[in-house]
């Protein structure tokens, strides 16, 4: 079977959405085509993949029109996984060859970033729209066709975000003109919404569902039953998804599905995850099981989210369907896994809808507020897990430092210190139990 599609990021989530996706499409007989895996960053499962030639198990569990699903996959639509930072000569190849027509990224909402600071010659650069930025300009030298790119970072706009800082790093580098044509005119940065809650590696099943499998599997993945892609464009013809029976919507304009999304559901969780850790619960299931948490978010989500969505019913059923989702009984969602990145986090999920509150109503919302002094305390403790940078300067610095740096969060937020210095007085003084009866009072 051909390589077709190029996959950076080697994850959980790609590995329970995408790469299942391909797997179905090419059992079904219709497409024919293979992902290679990229890994994004220095430290990976690369190793992993090729120790068990791109196939592994994936389980997918939760309630389907009623009915209890628990079913697995084994996946073959991985072909093999290269690393850039050892094999980057294999990766540059990735360009040249023909087949290749797919370009799928997921590398967290801080993967899409433009540094300015990389080299055309560094091998590889650090960031990943520097790495695709090589990967097509190799592309371009070979005269070949360029990319369908679905970008499924949880960003708004994603698919242009990720154009934009590619095309800054060909003026830093001072590549050709005719290759800055190339890349808008030949290759389609498409904006996508990615939805399903993936809960990765079972560390707590392992011997069981080992033991159903039959066999060792160290890349074993789970995730809920649902799913959603939304993507904007219409490829379908080359890439046959609604054919396969995959919850794919084609459609000119994502950012109403995004929005609802974002807001609500990946909303919800980072706006719970940081006090409900801090609180001593370990997954979104110990929370929803939890009276004072689960009270929490549906405060945060039915009176504060929603509404500054516009409080539609169809938002409501929406919140609706992702309590119902979180509370999955499959669903072991570590709260530290969400907790991965959680300014960048914080900025894109959290953030707008506190602003837009502020805006119309004059006063801040409690429950997104005390997550954000809950992100505060969180990161004093030595369970954040971030960009360096970002863990040194948040532990040592002061509440009204953190909240004036607009490198983190776009614009200054010290309008919001007295009410987070409040909360984190009571947190220290009071405990996480009295905290979260403050913001519910």
């Amino acid at each position: 079977m051909k390589e077709t599609v190029i996959q950076f990021g080697e994850g959980g989530f790609l590995r329970s959405f995408v790469d299942v996706f391909i797997h179905k499409m090419n059992e079904q007989g219709l497409y024919d085509g293979k992902v290679v895996v990229v890994q994004p960053i220095a430290k990976g499962l690369i190793h992993l993949v090729n120790e068990q030639n791109g196939v592994y198990h994936q389980f997918l569990r939760g309630v389907e029109n009623g009915e209890v699903v628990n079913e697995c996959i084994t996946v073959r639509s991985i072909s093999r996984g290269v690393d850039p930072y050892s094999q980057y000569d294999e990766y540059l190849n990735l360009a040249h060859n023909p087949d290749m027509r797919v370009i799928i990224s997921n590398t967290t909402e801080a993967g899409i970033e433009y540094l300015g600071t990389e080299s055309i010659t560094d091998a590889p650069p650090k960031s990943f729209p520097a790495k695709l930025t090589v990967l097509l300009y190799e592309r371009f030298k070979a005269g070949l066709p360029g990319f369908i790119i679905l970008s499924c970072e949880l960003i708004d706009n994603n698919g242009k975000e990720l154009l934009d800082c590619v095309l800054k790093y060909a003026a830093l580098w001072k590549l050709p003109e005719e290759f800055v044509q190339w890349i808008t005119r030949e290759n389609h940065f498409c904006n996508t919404l990615v939805d399903r809650i993936c809960t990765g590696y079972p560390r707590d099943e392992v011997a069981e569902l080992t033991a159903r499998l039959g066999e060792e599997d160290k890349l074993m993945n789970t995730a809920e039953i649902f799913h959603l892609w939304v993507i904007e464009g219409n490829f379908e013809n080359e890439f046959p998804l609604q054919r396969a029976g995959i919850n794919v919507i084609w459609t000119e304009d994502v950012k109403p599905y995004k929005k609802r999304k974002v807001r609500i559901l990946n909303g919800g969780h980072t706006s719970m995850v940081l006090a409900a850790r801090l609180y001593g619960l370990s997954t979104v299931k110990e929370c929803l099981d939890d009276e004072l948490v689960n009270a929490f978010l549906r405060k945060t989500m039915f009176e504060e989210i929603i509404p500054t969505l516009g409080n539609t019913e169809e938002d409501i059923r929406f919140g609706e369907a992702v309590l119902e989702r979180f509370a999955n009984p499959f669903v072991k969602h570590q709260l530290l896994s969400i907790a991965l990145n959680s300014v960048s986090k914080f900025k894109a999920r959290v953030l707008p809808t506190i602003l837009e509150y502020y805006e119309a109503n004059g006063t801040l919302p409690r429950c997104m507020t005390f997550s954000l002094a809950a992100l505060i305390r969180f990161y004093r403790t030595d369970e954040a897990n971030d960009n360096e940078d970002i863990m040194e300067f948040m532990k040592k610095a002061s509440s009204a430092q953190i909240l004036e740096r607009e490198q983190y969060w776009g614009r200054d937020l010290t309008f919001m210190l007295e009410e987070i210095e409040r909360y984190l007085k009571i947190m220290e003084e009071q405990g996480m139990r009295k905290a979260f009866e403050e913001v519910l009072a």
